[in-house]
Parts: C-alpha cells; structure tokens; sequence
C-alpha cells in the first residue's frame, strides 16, 4: 500500500509561526512585567482625578448699617490681612460716639453728687444728734424745776414734744442716709454701676464708629464683590469674599474599596491640570470624611424601598498641600486635582484627632482699645473733680478715627 509523504510546511507558514511566537513571549512579557509593577509599585498607591481644589471663602459683610463712601478693592484684587476694604459713612457713628460721651460725663457728676450728697446727710445726722441732746438735757432740767415750781406742766409738755421731733428728725436723717448709702455702699465713682453702664455705651458706640471701616480679616484675593459707592446697606449684607489661596487644601473623592489602607499622615502627590504633569505638588492625607457624598445629601437615597442596584460609594478624603508648593504654584479653589496616595506605611489613625492645617490668622478682637479707654478714664477723673489732660487722651484717641 503506497503512503505519501506528508507536504513539507512552506515558508510562509513558518514566518507566521514564528511571528505568532513571538507575539506570545511578548504578549507574556508584558503580563508579567505589569503583573511585577502592581506587585512591586501600584498596590502600595491608590490614585483618583475625582480631587478639587477647596478653600476658606470669607465673607465680608457689614456690622452696622450704613451707606457705602468708598470702596478700595476690586475682584481678582490680592489683599494682605488688616487692609482696608470698604468704609460706611462715619457721621452717625461720630455723633453717637459724641453723645455716649457726654452721658458718661453726665452719669459720673450725679455719681459724684450722690456721693456730695452722702456726705452732707452725715453732716445732717450729727446735727439731729446734737438737736436731740440739746432737747433731751432741756426736758431734765424743766422736770428738776418742775418740783421746785418754777417751771409750768405745759413747758414741760412741749419740752417733751420737742424731745419727740428731734427723735423723729433724727430717725429720718438716718434712713435718708441708709437709702443713699445703698445706691452707694461698696462703690466708688469709678466702679459704679451707673457710670460703667455709661462706659459700656461708649464703648458700644466707638466700636459701631470703628466698624465702619471694614478690613480683611485675612490675606488673600477678593472675589464676588457685590457694594458699590452710595449703596445703603444693612447689618449683615454680604459685600465681597476674601479667598486666602494660601490656606487651601484638596477633596479627593475615593472609591470605598480604596479606604482599606489609607490612614492619617499618608504622603500623597497630587498634579494640577493648570500646571501640567510637569509641576507635582506633595502632601499629605489630613483625614476622612464621615461619610459618603450620598449620605450628606439633602434628599438621602432611601436603599430600603423599591428596586435597588449597588453603587460604589465615593468618600472625601481631605488632602493637606506643603505651603511651600502652594507658595511657588498657586491653585485657584474648585480646580480638579490628579491625587495618588502612597498607603506603604498603614500605623497612622483612621481619624484625625488635630487640626490638620494652621488656622487662619484674624484680626485682633474689636473688644479692646487702649486710646478709647485712656479717653473713657480721663472723662471720669475731669468729672470726678480731679484734674486730667481730657485733650491729649483725645488726641491718641483720634488714631482710632
């Protein structure tokens, strides 16, 4: 029986077997090598472009009622802590200022009277004692002559009566003085209520006065700015935002598989689209949110009812940027960000039990000015009788104006 001989492979089949080798050890090379990445590099990171820039928005909004005389920023505007923004017309400050003052003057001279008066009721008592021993060492002397007969009982009788008004004057002056001495027991003029009920309404008035001067609380850029010149506005009007770009911070959204091993103090590297792959910022995890964006939301999904699929939650995970980066490349709020964790080291906390950034620096508070109270003391001495240069207090405390 005759057999053939099967047909030799031709020499295109053994170029594509070849290739098709080829194409496999390749194919296989490049698995493993991914495969050996993960392994070696990306399991230890955890990386999202779901990330914004946030930031502190500060708002500016008046204190007092007033019209709007000027305005000295514009949007887009840098500005540095304490600079003036915008100022209210002052006048109706000034003479509520003026008028406080003069009641203070007022409340110390009737303080000061109270006290005159204090003192001339004492002078009154001694006077009522001495009418009384006077009357009293009448009436013995009339009773001593009376067994003699050289006195008759009707003198007697109105040397008595005369005993008795001098007891009842006395008794008088006395709860005249008890009544004065209450408003005034344990006080001086300094410390009386009334005069520092005038005080407080000094003050009250010199703060409303200074609060026409509105100041940026912090340094940063004016945004949303909404008063104008000859605007009325009322207390609380909202007039401009101050964005302190130095202070801001990024929200990247991760998935929930990818909390397992972030922990608190994480480095992270982050990278901006303004900047491009050539600008990496570093960082550091600050903390968790509480809780999903979902279950924060002002109508929670209600999984309970009706047909439910599972959607994978995304949790805020607040990112911390070094100042020195943010300082060389400034962010502008609400950027998206390109954030990857490096969850090597899983020994920090889960939560965060301290400020994760410097708080903003403010202004010092309104409650104090030693030019105002050097003024409101130098009121109470010229009007307490004791002589004190009023002018030069003025003086220093026109800075405040």
């Amino acid at each position: 029986m005759d057999q053939t001989a099967p047909p030799a492979p031709s020499q295109g089949n053994r170029a594509r077997q070849r290739a098709l080798l080829v194409l496999t050890v390749v194919v296989l090379a490049a698995a493993v090598a991914w495969g050996a990445h993960w392994w070696l590099v990306n399991r230890n990171f955890e990386t999202t472009d779901d990330a914004y820039v946030k930031g502190d928005v500060v708002q500016i909004t008046s204190q007092v009622p007033g019209t709007v005389v000027a305005v000295y920023v514009d949007n887009t505007q840098g500005v540095k802590r304490g600079q003036l923004l915008a100022e209210l017309d002052p006048a109706d400050a000034s003479i509520a200022l003026n008028a406080a003052e003069a009641q203070l003057a007022r409340a110390v001279r009737d303080v000061r009277g109270r006290f005159a008066q204090l003192d001339a009721l004492r002078a009154q008592i001694a006077q009522r004692q001495a009418d009384l021993q006077r009357a009293q060492h009448d009436l013995q002397r009339r009773e001593g002559l009376l067994r003699d007969g050289a006195v008759s009982g009707e003198e007697l009788a109105h040397a008595r009566d005369a005993v008795s008004v001098a007891h009842a004057g006395l008794d008088a002056a006395r709860q005249q003085f008890n009544a004065s001495q209450a408003h005034l027991q344990g006080t001086t003029i300094a410390n009386n209520a009334e005069v520092s009920n005038a005080e407080q309404a000094v003050r009250k008035a010199a703060l409303a006065l200074r609060r026409t001067r509105l100041r940026a609380p912090v340094g940063g850029v004016v945004g949303e700015r909404a008063v104008q010149v000859g605007q009325r506005v009322a207390a609380g009007t909202p007039l401009m935002v101050v964005v302190p770009l130095a202070q801001v911070w990024v929200d990247a959204n991760f998935k929930e598989a990818q909390l397992r091993d972030m922990r608190v103090g994480q480095p992270v590297t982050l990278r901006s689209d303004l900047y491009g792959g050539g600008v990496q910022f570093h960082g550091r995890l600050a903390g968790m949110a509480a809780g999903s964006g979902s279950a924060f939301a002002l109508l929670p999904a209600q999984n309970a009812s009706g047909n439910w699929i599972k959607i994978v939650q995304r949790v805020p995970v607040r990112i911390a940027i070094e100042a020195s980066d943010l300082s060389a490349h400034p962010l502008r709020v609400g950027l998206s960000m390109t954030v990857r964790v490096d969850v090597h080291d899983t020994s920090g906390a889960l939560v965060s039990d301290q400020l994760s950034t410097t708080p903003l620096p403010t202004l010092p508070s309104d409650g104090y000015d030693p030019p105002l109270e050097a003024t409101i003391r130098a009121i109470v001495a010229q009007n307490a009788g004791r002589s004190r240069a009023l002018d030069v207090a003025r003086a220093a405390a026109s800075i405040r104006h």
